[in-house]
């Protein structure tokens, strides 16, 4: 087989031959396996007078310079089904994939092919403007008229080993072939972003390969259209998945944006705990201290000690990691004092609660308006403050992140980092909420 190397770009179109006479066109290449690492390409679409045929790659011959594929004998089997097999040309080209390393979405204008031991092999993804110059026949133009300019074009691929078919959403669509945790290493403003610029369909199919809480992250910095949108492709059981997983004030942020039809039918797929806490989240304005408030708090009550505190603080951190301060509450849930990490570790491990807690607090209540909250904070150089009802009754606290990001202008609060923690599990959030002594 003469031909070596180049792009289909430069094989499609070509006569096929048997015996030097024409039977018709290259149109397309099959590959059966793409998640080889330089998969083979297994054959030819031909299209030929009786319509588009399959010509196994033991059946090439040849593939000359001279813009001629040679078959030994000539095809008669029809096409497969394209769900079947990959199509080179009608499923990858001008198919957005999803640069993981450069962070972006881009499109594929070629596909790089070699020949190694006797075998066409599918070597890498052209998403570069030269294969879009390539596919467009300016090549030759540019080599012959332009060389220097032509030259300077950069060639930017992306290796095979890294592509993969979305076959769950539509084989069509390619997407970088990592593991997840490749993709969770993403900042998730950066992951939002890449959803963002894709289709509802591609988007679905990127949030479809990504563990719950990492699609929480990335759809906490996701605007609210776009949540609703891939609330509703991702499906009841998966959506209610997800939003289990946010931040109880995101999460409650979006219920409020859907109709109380589906925000019923998604509290009904989470666990009881996590749905009765969203529904009084809920309740709130959004732009209100109850709406910018999470119950993912710890609370002590005021007759523990400080060692027996440090123990049951070892047991539910994995819990719930935002234990800067903990509120001293009484039986009936009422504010009693605080308490920093800080004044609890320099304590006495005899020492009790009520004795080191400061009572001298600074709340607000759940109807507070958000730049309120966020004065409040920042007068106080508080990490976060908590918020009472009238009769003192402790309803959650408000995080300094989330106060900033009712300041902040959207585009920019979406990519600032979290601050409070990600629920590990319902069981979990359950457990962070428990008295801690």
């Amino acid at each position: 087989m003469a031909f070596t190397e180049g792009f289909i770009s430069e094989l499609v179109g070509r006569r096929a031959t048997v015996n030097d006479l024409s039977i018709g066109k290259v149109a397309d290449f099959l590959v059966s396996k793409p998640e080889d690492t330089f998969p083979q390409i297994d054959g030819l679409i031909v299209k030929t007078s009786a319509g588009l045929r399959f010509a196994p790659i033991d059946t090439v011959s040849d593939v000359d310079r001279n813009g001629t594929v040679a078959l030994t004998m000539a095809p008669k089997e029809p096409a497969p089904p394209d769900d079947q097999e990959l199509y080179l040309i009608a499923d990858l080209l001008d198919k957005q994939i999803v640069d993981v390393d450069g962070r972006k979405v881009v499109r594929i204008n070629d596909i790089e092919v070699a020949n190694t031991g006797g075998r066409l092999r599918v070597v890498a993804a052209d998403v570069g403007v030269a294969g879009l110059l390539r596919r467009l026949g300016l090549k030759s133009f540019g080599q012959r008229f332009a060389p220097t300019i032509y030259r300077a074009v950069p060639r930017t691929m992306i290796a095979w080993s890294s592509v993969s078919p979305i076959r769950e959403a539509n084989p069509s669509q390619v997407r970088l072939s990592v593991k997840e945790s490749k993709l969770a290493r993403l900042h998730p403003s950066e992951l939002a972003e890449i959803i963002s610029d894709l289709s509802a369909r591609e988007a679905a199919a990127i949030v479809g390969q990504l563990d719950d809480e990492t699609a929480a992250d990335a759809f906490e910095h996701l605007d609210s259209e776009k949540q609703k949108t891939l609330i509703e492709d991702l499906g009841t059981e998966r959506a209610a998945d997800i939003i289990e997983e946010m931040d109880a004030d995101d999460a409650a942020d979006l219920l409020s944006e859907l109709p109380e039809e589906r925000q019923s039918e998604l509290l009904a797929e989470m666990s009881d705990y996590t749905a009765d806490e969203l529904r009084e989240l809920v309740k709130y304005d959004e732009d209100t201290a109850g709406g910018l408030m999470t119950t993912d708090y710890v609370w002590i009550y005021p007759h523990r000690t400080t060692e027996g505190t440090i123990r049951k603080i070892r047991e539910i951190a994995p819990a719930s990691e935002f234990i800067y301060y903990l509120y001293v509450l009484d039986n009936e849930d009422h504010l009693l004092g605080t308490l920093s990490l800080r004044t609890l570790l320099l304590a006495l491990p005899t020492a009790f609660i009520d004795r080191i807690m400061e009572t001298d607090m600074v709340t607000v209540a759940p109807d507070a308006p958000a730049v309120d909250v966020a004065a409040t904070i920042a007068r106080y150089d508080l990490l976060a403050v908590p918020v009472v009802d009238d009769r003192g009754k402790m309803l959650g606290i408000v995080t300094v992140d989330d106060a900033i990001d009712a300041i902040m202008p959207d585009d920019v609060a979406k990519k600032l980092p979290r601050f409070t923690p990600r629920r590990h599990s319902p069981a979990a959030a359950a457990a962070a909420h428990e008295p801690v002594a």
